[in-house]
């Protein structure tokens, strides 16, 4: 179910164009805007024709409430995502492990399917589906 590689970056930050300016510049990564299923800011990275991450405006995440603090709270930081073979197979186990589904799996166009998880100590990990063809 789970293959034994990381398949997907993601940088999360509040300053999306100085981060791609600089990756941009200094390790010759390209980026492509694209459009999230519920909205916000997200650009595919590149390298050499290869899609390798993405880069996510942390500045879009939006309290769902008075007492959400996702989004005031979160520093920038690198996700890393695991592939898996059934991303929905593994957010259900995940839930009935001790872990959180933190993302609900989204589909996002060129790339696959992307979850955010914790495992059951709290930890942050990300889960992605390629694409078939991928």
């Amino acid at each position: 179910m789970i293959h034994d590689n990381t398949s997907w970056l993601e940088l999360n930050t509040y300053q999306p164009e100085d981060a791609m300016a600089f990756y941009s510049e200094t390790l010759g990564w390209e980026f492509e805007p694209t459009d999230l299923p519920e909205g916000g800011a997200y650009w595919v990275a590149r390298h050499n024709n290869k899609t390798i991450g993405g880069v996510f405006d942390l500045s879009e995440t939006v309290p769902d409430d008075e007492n959400d603090t996702i989004g005031q709270t979160i520093e920038a930081h690198w996700m890393t995502y695991m592939q898996v073979t059934d991303i929905n197979k593994v957010q259900d186990i995940a839930g009935k492990s001790g872990g959180e589904v933190i993302r609900p799996a989204l589909f996002l166009d060129g790339v696959g399917k992307l979850a955010v998880i914790t495992d059951s100590a709290g930890a942050l990990i990300g889960l992605i589906e390629p694409l078939k063809n991928s």
